[in-house]
């Protein structure tokens, strides 16, 4: 008596498949780099880019939002947020729209000041 073999699928060409949808989908990513929250129309600047450290903190400044984290959020849930700031030394990424009117900056200013929080840095665009 002859024995028959089962059939099978072979799942070799479904493997190789699957692998190359993966390569392309990784390629062809955009990973999020910062976390923003408002879409700002920053102002140019000719001085030269600086390094920040690891630890920081990003406010986004709107003409009529705040952002803190990537999280829009009110003035005084900013305050209770930059009170919590265990780190006084940590950078202050400010990223604020050009034109925001210059008493909402010194607003947002006198706020980080009043919380010792002076180590500022201001994002432009190149």
């Amino acid at each position: 008596m002859k024995r028959r073999e089962k059939l099978s699928t072979d799942l070799t060409p479904l493997v190789d498949v699957i692998f190359i949808l993966l390569i392309f989908f990784i390629v062809t990513s955009v990973f999020k780099k910062d976390e923003l929250a408002l879409i700002l129309d920053l102002p140019s600047s000719n001085a030269k880019e600086s390094q920040v450290e690891q630890k920081e903190i990003t406010i986004e400044l709107s003409e009529t939002k705040i952002a803190y984290k990537g999280k829009e959020i009110e003035l005084d849930d900013l305050n209770l947020a930059l009170r919590l700031i265990k780190n006084r030394n940590d950078a202050i990424i400010l990223r604020i729209d050009k034109n925001v009117k210059y008493e909402r900056v010194v607003k947002l200013l006198d706020l980080l000041q009043a919380h010792n929080l002076n180590n500022l840095a201001l994002i432009t665009n190149e």
